[in-house]
């Protein structure tokens, strides 16, 4: 094996910073092919004797270099935090899963304990999940408190190799005397859609330990919603809830009412671009009042309610003593909704925890129904994986050689030029959840 240049290393080690409970590579942009490659990271992990985390954000590991990788972490059965995101960039689909499958061996011949797995920002697809599924179920994760999954197009079937390896998981550590006990999950932007949010769903309600739950940006309607809130009532320690730029509607946000009278330790509550409507919001305010005395942050922001609506979230407020930020830009309430908003704010004491509304647009005359239609388009002709849609605005760098496969010809619900005519947050849904591909067609032809 070729020895290393020391000045190179040195170069290259140049402001990572090594304490003695971890090693982090973050942002330095190592192109770690080669077992050699790997030498700059292994060096540093022999030397470290308590290796509580290693993090390699911003790096590119091959399936060698990941390897060699392994082997230095075979020797360290303290570790415990994966800090991995981010470090597929440029890698073909082949590669990743067995890499992830050589770093989760390293993981588990050492008997390490791991309570934090990050893997965001990694474009390895449903097919990254069955290199990540072994080390899922291994005894490794018995003890995993956080699991960080963001922006990994995962899709339905992702979302369903996922829950399933999760519920072994849950199952084995179960009969060890030890149930899993997972405090966060974190999986936005994966077009889980209703049918992956269902699976996860089941293994949240298993579970029942989360504190908190994100997943925006997830296409999940309200069937999927309602799954997801039989689960909220089964994890009572909930206190961040996350599910912005998803469609829950009024529907999703009556089986959200009904769950969180179970959640009174909520602090966040982000339901930004849910499409709630005034009656959504009603129904949610009518269960935040007089309880959650916990809240910290609410967003309902960019939800087409009117000035109803608004004024009734206002009224749950007055007896949160810890809020210190109300998001409810980008609604229909109109120049005198916005100003009773405002004054029922200074009544109560709460004016400063109101963000802009500057976006507040005029209250609209349509049925309140109009969004309900939308809602009821998507589950009558549910969309699939096979459909192509999961990887919609999918933002990872990747490959020329996809990591996943390119989606299928597109499902057209509602014509580009009946949106370009009258163009609505409501037309805009109705195109579907590839809207932004039908979009850009549209403008090419």
């Amino acid at each position: 094996m070729a020895s290393l240049n020391i000045d190179s290393l040195t170069s290259a080690l140049e402001g990572t910073r090594v304490s003695d409970s971890g090693v982090s590579f973050a942002g330095k942009s190592l192109k770690l092919n080669t077992e050699d490659d790997a030498k700059q990271v292994t060096n540093e992990i022999d030397n470290c004797s308590n290796l509580q985390f290693l993090n390699l954000e911003g790096n590119t590991l091959g399936v060698d270099a990941s390897k060699e990788i392994a082997k230095s972490l075979e020797k360290h059965p303290e570790f415990k935090r994966a800090l991995w995101k981010d470090m597929f960039t440029g890698r073909m689909k082949s590669e990743i899963p067995q890499a992830l499958q050589y770093l989760g061996n390293g993981l588990v011949a050492a008997g390490a304990k791991l309570t934090e797995l990050d893997l965001s920002d990694n474009a390895f697809g449903p097919i990254g999940v069955e290199g990540l599924a072994s080390l899922l179920r291994s005894s490794s994760c018995y003890q995993l408190e956080e699991l960080r999954l963001n922006n990994n197009g995962l899709g339905i079937t992702g979302g369903k190799l996922l829950a399933s390896a999760l519920t072994d998981c849950y199952k084995c550590s179960k009969e060890k005397g030890k149930p899993l006990a997972l405090r966060v999950f974190i999986a936005g932007r994966n077009r889980l859609e209703n049918d992956g949010a269902k699976a996860l769903a089941a293994v949240f309600k298993m579970i029942g330990t989360l504190e908190e739950i994100a997943m925006p940006q997830n296409g999940i309607y309200h069937p999927g919603i309602s799954a997801l809130s039989e689960a909220f009532i089964a994890n009572e320690n909930l206190q961040i809830l996350n599910l912005n730029d998803n469609t829950i509607g009024p529907k999703g946000a009556e089986a959200i009412a009904s769950a969180i009278v179970n959640n009174q330790h909520l602090k966040e509550i982000n339901f930004g671009d849910c499409l709630l409507k005034t009656k959504g919001t009603l129904l949610l305010a009518d269960a935040l009042k007089d309880t959650h005395l916990n809240l910290e942050e609410l967003n309902l922001g960019f939800n087409e309610m009117k000035k109803d609506g608004g004024l009734e979230i206002v009224d749950a407020m007055a007896n949160k003593s810890k809020l210190k930020n109300l998001i409810l830009d980008g609604n229909q309430f109109g120049e005198e909704g916005k100003e009773l908003i405002k004054k029922k704010l200074k009544e109560i004491g709460k004016f400063n925890v109101l963000g802009s509304l500057d976006e507040n647009e005029s209250e609209e005359s349509e049925d309140e129904e109009d969004g309900e239609g939308v809602e009821e388009e998507e589950d009558d002709d549910e969309v699939t994986e096979e459909g192509g849609s999961e990887n919609d605005e999918f933002d990872v760098k990747h490959s020329d050689e996809e990591v996943f496969a390119a989606p299928s010809p597109l499902k057209v619900q509602f014509g580009v030029k009946e949106f370009l005519e009258t163009p609505s947050a409501n037309n805009y849904l109705a195109l579907g959840p590839n809207r932004i591909e039908i979009i850009v067609k549209e403008a090419k032809t």
